[in-house]
C-alpha cells in the first residue's frame, strides 16, 4: 500500500519564506546550511557502510573553493563599480574647460584665443585663417607678438565672419626671404567627454572631436 506524506502547515510556511529570501542568499547562511546537511549526512549514514572521511574533506574543500570564488567575484564587481564611478568623475572634469590643441576653433562672434609658434629669427609672421572649405578668409600680421593672441573673427577689411569652424596657421618669413608654415594651437571649449576603446575622446564646440592626448594645455572657461 502506497503511503502519501503530507507536509505540515508549519513546513509549508517556512518554505514560502525560504523562496521569498532565496533571491538574496548570503555566504554565512549557505555555510550554515552546508554544515547542517553535512551533519545530517553523518547522522543518517549506514553504520555498516559509513562514508569515508575523505569524502567529507572533499565536500568541505569544494564548498570552501566555491565560497572563495563567490567572494572574489563580489570583490571584482565592487572594484569595477568603483572604477566606473571614478572614470565618470574624471570625465566630468574635462567638460566646460578650454582645451588648447591644433584642432579647428568654432567662431561664435567672440574672439578666439590662438597660440602660434613664433620663431625668434623671423622678420615677419602672418596669421592665416581658413574656413571649413580650406579657403583663406583672413590674414593678420602678428610679428613680434608673444603668447596668446585674440583673433577677433574679422577679415582684413574689418568685416565680421560668420559662425563656423576655422583653421589657423602661421607663415613665418626669415631674414633670407624664405617662408615656413607653422602650426597654430587654438583654445576651444570642451562640451563632451567619453571613453572609446580605453581612451578618452573630447567633443569640442562646433562638432570637432579630438583624443585627450592631443590636448596641449587646459584653462578655465
Amino acid at each position: 500500500m502506497d503511503t502519501v506524506t503530507t507536509l505540515p502547515p508549519a513546513y509549508s510556511a517556512s518554505s514560502g519564506t525560504a523562496q521569498a529570501t532565496a533571491s538574496k542568499p548570503t555566504l554565512s547562511s549557505d555555510f550554515e546550511t552546508f554544515l547542517r546537511m553535512l551533519t545530517a549526512q553523518m547522522q543518517n549514514q549506514d553504520p555498516l557502510n559509513p562514508v569515508d572521511s575523505t569524502d567529507y574533506a572533499t565536500q568541505l574543500a569544494t564548498f570552501s573553493s566555491v565560497e572563495q570564488q563567490v567572494l572574489s567575484n563580489d570583490l571584482l564587481r565592487n572594484i569595477s563599480s568603483a572604477l566606473n564611478v571614478g572614470g565618470l568623475s574624471q570625465l566630468s572634469g574635462w567638460v566646460g574647460m578650454d582645451a588648447l590643441s591644433d584642432a579647428p576653433a568654432y567662431f561664435t562672434g567672440t574672439p578666439v584665443s590662438v597660440r602660434p609658434e613664433m620663431p625668434e629669427d623671423a622678420s615677419r609672421v602672418e596669421l592665416v585663417v581658413k574656413d571649413d572649405t580650406g579657403a583663406v578668409v583672413a590674414r593678420q600680421d602678428i610679428t613680434g607678438e608673444e603668447g596668446i593672441i585674440e583673433w577677433a573673427g574679422k577679415t582684413e577689411s574689418g568685416q565680421v565672419l560668420p559662425r563656423g569652424n576655422y583653421e589657423f596657421e602661421a607663415i613665418a618669413t626669415g631674414a633670407d626671404g624664405d617662408t615656413d608654415t607653422l602650426p597654430v594651437s587654438v583654445y576651444a571649449r570642451i562640451v563632451e567627454a567619453r571613453t572609446v576603446s580605453g581612451g578618452v575622446v573630447l567633443g569640442l564646440a562646433g562638432g570637432t572631436e579630438i583624443a585627450s592626448d592631443e590636448v596641449i594645455a587646459l584653462r578655465s572657461a
